[in-house]
């Protein structure tokens, strides 16, 4: 399977998530706690933001935690000197949510709509 093909399954997979991250993402923007919600989506112990969804407690693959651009530049996940870079391409997170993936592909961020998911 090319990784191409492995991302849009990891894509789907995030897919269900998308409606909590989104307003997860907008307690963090209107508690002022930052600009920039990131979320770390993982199947292993990581050591960054605060737990969300946990993949033991729940039916889905994945186990979530939110935590902020700031906090990433604190752990050295983010550069000083790429903060800007990361901020020219982060997309409005009233629109969007930032997932930074560990997966068997390695780390990478995307960025999904958060009208891929229909409000019931």
């Amino acid at each position: 399977m090319s990784d191409r093909m492995k991302f849009k399954m990891l894509e789907g997979e995030l897919l269900p998530y998308v409606k909590v991250l989104g307003k997860a993402a907008d307690t963090v923007l209107d508690q002022d706690v930052s600009e920039y919600p990131i979320f770390v989506a993982h199947q292993h112990t990581v050591d960054i933001g605060l737990p969300l969804v946990d993949r033991e407690k729940t039916k889905g693959n994945w186990s979530l935690n939110v935590s902020t651009l700031e906090e990433f530049v604190t752990k050295q996940i983010i550069e000083p000197d790429k903060i800007e870079g990361f901020k020219g391409v982060y997309k409005d997170p009233t629109e969007y949510v930032c997932l930074f993936v560990l997966s068997e592909l390695g780390a990478t961020f995307i960025f999904l709509p958060r009208t891929s998911v229909k409000d019931n």
